[in-house]
C-alpha cells in the first residue's frame, strides 16, 4: 500500500467531505464502541479520527482491533461528517472523520516508558531525556522546535536585509582564555597538542572586520565547559554579529530593529519603540544583579543612613565592618505568615546571608521584634523611603554588599513567582551599560577582563590605566529580557597601543601574549577599522518566545545539568586503539546511566 500522504493529520475540514484521502502517522488512541472502532491518528501537525465499520470492511475492522498505541500506520478512506452530537470542538479536525477502506501497519511499537497521548502525565526529566525521541512525539517539544526554526528563518532574513554576510567560522580552533573552560580536541597528527571548540567566534569575527568584510553575522554553535543551570548548556547556539565603523548606539538600534521583526513575526507582539538603559552600578544598587527582571517592581532600597541611627546592633555592626543594609517592600505581604518568613530566611541562608529582618505595616503602624530599635522618626523615614502602605511587608538584609545583593535578588524573584506578580505574557527589555573593564581575580592575584580582553575601555577612563584599573569602565553593553541576559557585546579595541595596555594590565607578559594571541596582535597592526559587535543567545531567545524557563525544552537533543547525554550515554570511554593513535593515556571513571 502506498503510504505517501495526501494530507497531514490536521488538514481535513468539512470542505473535504466526500474526498478519498491517505493519511499516515502514529496510533494515538484506540476506542472500541460496540461494533465500531475509532482510532485517533497523529502526526506532528495534529489528530484525525479514523472509523472502522464492519459493515463497510469487516476485514479492516477485525485487523483494526489489533492496533496498539504508537504503532505506525497508513490508512485510505473517505472523509465524512461526524454524527450529530459527536463533533469535537477542541480539534481542528473535530467536524469530520475518515471512513477507512484499507490500511496497513508500517511498524509496531513496544509499550513506551511514559504516556505519549497524555503529555500532562508527570514523568521525571531523566526518563524524558533518555527517550528524547518519544518526548518529542508528545507535541510540546515539537512546537518549541518549530518556533526555533521560525526564529532562525527570521534572523537570517533580517540580517540579510541589513546587508550582513553570513560566514561560517572554524569549529576546530586554539584555546584562548575567554572566561570559561574550553572543550579540548586531541590532534592525532600532532600528538600532545589540542584544538579547542570555540566558546564564541570572537577573534574570527574581529579578523573578518580587519579583512574588510564590514558586516558579518552567523548563527554559530559554541561550546563552554562550565557549571550548568536551567538557562545554560555546554553546547549552545548564538547569533554572532560584528560591524565596522559604528558606535554602541548603532548596534543597539540594529538589535531593536531585529527584535521588532522577531517578536512581531513569532508572537505578533509589538515591542516598545525604545528600550530603557541602566548602568551596571545602578542595576546592582537597585536590583542586586546586572540582569534585573523588570516585569515586577519591588526594588532593593539602601537604608544605611537610617540603620546607622537606629539601636539595632546587628545592622550597625555590619555597617562598621564595611557592609550595607538594604530592604524590600512586599506589597500586600503582611498576610505572609511567620512560617513563610522563616522559609525565606532559610532560602537566603543558602546564599550566604546569616539572617533576614522583617517588619509588617499594620493599621496601627509597623510591627515586629525589631521595631523597638527604631524611633518613631526613623520608622517614618523607613516608610517614606520604601513607599510603605498598610498591609505591606518589609524584609531587611545586612552583610557584605555582594552577599546582600545576591540574596535579595534571588529572594525578590522567588517572592514574585510565588505571589504571581509576573505577567507570563509580559516582555520587559533593558540595555545595561558601563560595565567595569576589569575585576580582581583573587585566585590568580591579578586583574581579569569582565567581558574579554578585546573590549575597548570607556574613552573617559583611559587615564585610569595609570592610577586605578578597577574603576575603569568598558564600552560594553548587555541586552536583558525578563531577567535573562540575552546578549552581550562591546566596542572592540582597534588601536594596537590600547590593546598592549590591556594585556599589560592583565599581567600577561609579551611572550604569553605572542603565544596565545600573536596571530591576532599581528593583524591589528595592518590597519584595523573601528568595529563592534554583540552575541545574542539564540536558545535563550527561543525560551522567551516559547515561555519556558528550561533551556532543554528548546534544544532537540540537550544535555543534563551534569553535561551528560542520557539518550546516547555520553560522554563515554573510547577504545585503547583510539587512545594509542592519539598518544593519550587515560583512566576513565565509570558512569552509571539510568
Amino acid at each position: 500500500m502506498d503510504y505517501r500522504r495526501t494530507h497531514h493529520c490536521n488538514a481535513l475540514r468539512k470542505s473535504h467531505i466526500g474526498e478519498t484521502v491517505t493519511l499516515s502517522g502514529w496510533v494515538h488512541r484506540r476506542r472500541d464502541h460496540g461494533g465500531l472502532i475509532f482510532i485517533d491518528l497523529r502526526d506532528r501537525y495534529g489528530l484525525t479520527q479514523l472509523i472502522f465499520d464492519p459493515e463497510i470492511s469487516k476485514e479492516s475492522h477485525d485487523e483494526a482491533s489489533k492496533l496498539r498505541s504508537e504503532w505506525v500506520m497508513t490508512a485510505q478512506g473517505i472523509v465524512r461528517p461526524r454524527g450529530e452530537g459527536l463533533i469535537n470542538p477542541k480539534l481542528a479536525t473535530g467536524e469530520i472523520e475518515i471512513e477507512v477502506q484499507a490500511f496497513e501497519v508500517l511498524s509496531k511499537a513496544k509499550t513506551p516508558p511514559f504516556s505519549i497521548c497524555d503529555d500532562s502525565t508527570e514523568t521525571n526529566e531523566e526518563t524524558r531525556l533518555k527517550y528524547r525521541y518519544l518526548d518529542i512525539r508528545r507535541g510540546d517539544i515539537t512546537e518549541k522546535l518549530v518556533m526555533r526554526h521560525k526564529a532562525m528563518l527570521v534572523t537570517r532574513q533580517f540580517f540579510d536585509s541589513q546587508d550582513f554576510i553570513e560566514v561560517s567560522t572554524p569549529i576546530l580552533a586554539r584555546s584562548t582564555p575567554e572566561g570559561a573552560r574550553d572543550y579540548l580536541v586531541p590532534s592525532r597528527i600532532y600528538p600532545g597538542n589540542f584544538y579547542a571548540l570555540p566558546q564564541s567566534p570572537q577573534l574570527f569575527k574581529q579578523l573578518l572586520m580587519l579583512g574588510g568584510l564590514d558586516r558579518y553575522f552567523q548563527i554559530a554553535p559554541c561550546f563552554r565547559d562550565e557549571d550548568l543551570r536551567s538557562d545554560r548548556q555546554p553546547e549552545f547556539t548564538q547569533i554572532d554579529i560584528e560591524m565596522s565603523f559604528g558606535y554602541p548606539e548603532d548596534i543597539q538600534k540594529l538589535i531593536h530593529g531585529y527584535f521588532q521583526v522577531l517578536f512581531k513575526t513569532c508572537l505578533d507582539f509589538d515591542i516598545p519603540d525604545t528600550f530603557p538603559t541602566m548602568s551596571y552600578d545602578d542595576c546592582l544598587e537597585h536590583y542586586g544583579t546586572d540582569r534585573p527582571d523588570l516585569r515586577f517592581k519591588m526594588p532593593l532600597v539602601r537604608i544605611d543612613a537610617i540603620a546607622k541611627r537606629s539601636d539595632f546592633t546587628v545592622f550597625k555592626e555590619q555597617l562598621q565592618q564595611g557592609g550595607c543594609v538594604k530592604a524590600l517592600c512586599v506589597k500586600g505581604g503582611a498576610e505572609i505568615s511567620r512560617k513563610e518568613i522563616d522559609r525565606y530566611t532559610q532560602f537566603v541562608g543558602k546564599l550566604g546571608l546569616n539572617g533576614l529582618g522583617w517588619m509588617k505595616r499594620q493599621e496601627e503602624g509597623l510591627s515586629s521584634s525589631i521595631v523597638k530599635f527604631f524611633s518613631p522618626e526613623l520608622q517614618k523615614e523607613l516608610e517614606d523611603k520604601l513607599e510603605v502602605e498598610t498591609g505591606d511587608l518589609l524584609l531587611f538584609a545586612a552583610a557584605k554588599e555582594s552577599i546582600v545583593n545576591q540574596a535579595l535578588d534571588h529572594l525578590r524573584r522567588l517572592i514574585a513567582r510565588e505571589r504571581k506578580l509576573i505577567d507570563p505574557k509580559a516582555l520587559e527589555f533593558l540595555w545595561v551599560t558601563d560595565f567595569p573593564l576589569f575585576e580582581w581575580d583573587a585566585e590568580e592575584g591579578r586583574p581579569q577582563s569582565v567581558h574579554h580582553p578585546f573590549t575597548t575601555p570607556h574613552p573617559d577612563d583611559i587615564p585610569l590605566f595609570e592610577s586605578d584599573l578597577l574603576k575603569m569602565r568598558s564600552h560594553a553593553y548587555d541586552i536583558i529580557i525578563n531577567g535573562y541576559e540575552v546578549g552581550g557585546g562591546s566596542q572592540r579595541i582597534h588601536d594596537f597601543e590600547i590593546q598592549k595596555k590591556v594585556f599589560a594590565a592583565l599581567k600577561l607578559d609579551p611572550q604569553e601574549v605572542k603565544t596565545k594571541f600573536g596571530f591576532f596582535t599581528d593583524a591589528l597592526q595592518y590597519g584595523t577599522p573601528p568595529h563592534l559587535g554583540i552575541a545574542l543567545g539564540f536558545d535563550r531567545l527561543v525560551m522567551i518566545l516559547t515561555q519556558t524557563e528550561n533551556i532543554r525544552d528548546v534544544i532537540a537533543f540537550p544535555k543534563t545539568q551534569k553535561a551528560s547525554d542520557l539518550m546516547m550515554q555520553s560522554p563515554s570511554s573510547v577504545s585503547p586503539k583510539q587512545l594509542k593513535e592519539l598518544e593519550i593515556q587515560a583512566e576513565p571513571k565509570e558512569i552509571t546511566w539510568i
